[in-house]
């Protein structure tokens, strides 16, 4: 809210001016080849990646490379599985987070990439993770396009 007023006057409730102010950024990005055929491929339960400059394969995938500023095209499958390279244990879940359960936020790197994707882990309790824990994704359902499609990942051996 913004008060508007004399220097030398005295505001009563009623001589204050009012009006309202709306924040907002109303706009919408096209996913382009590379975000889009990611979101494709979640919608059609695959993990894609992309190869860089270097020959490595960077997942989510990106469009330009993070050495060279490069254009980036090559579109690569991995996992499904991969591995924990890192995590941390939710023990009270938000509202808005994945899971309504603890959970663990972790570093997942699908077989076939070169770098890991942050993502959910639901493995039931924080001695059941661990780095190098092999895990699968859980889709699901019922699949639109975006990241939630991937509900989390499981240990293989629950998946």
């Amino acid at each position: 809210m913004f008060y508007c007023r004399a220097v030398t006057d005295r505001l009563e409730p009623a001589d204050v001016l009012r009006a309202p102010l709306v924040i907002e950024y109303p706009f919408r990005r096209t996913t382009g080849p590379v975000i889009g055929a990611f979101l494709t491929g979640l919608r059609e339960q695959v993990l894609i990646g992309i190869r860089g400059s270097d020959g490595r394969v960077i997942v989510p995938p990106v469009e330009y490379d993070p050495v060279t500023s490069a254009d980036l095209t090559e579109l690569v499958e991995v996992g499904p599985g991969g591995a924990v390279t890192s995590w941390a244990w939710v023990t009270e879940p938000h509202p808005k987070h994945p899971l309504d359960r603890p959970f663990a936020w972790a570093l997942v790197r699908p077989d076939g990439a070169d770098t890991a994707m942050l993502h959910a882990v639901d493995a039931g309790s924080p001695s059941a993770v661990r780095t190098g824990l092999r895990v699968v994704p859980r889709w699901r359902p019922e699949r639109e396009g975006a990241i939630t499609d991937l509900e989390c990942f499981v240990p293989e051996e629950r998946g």
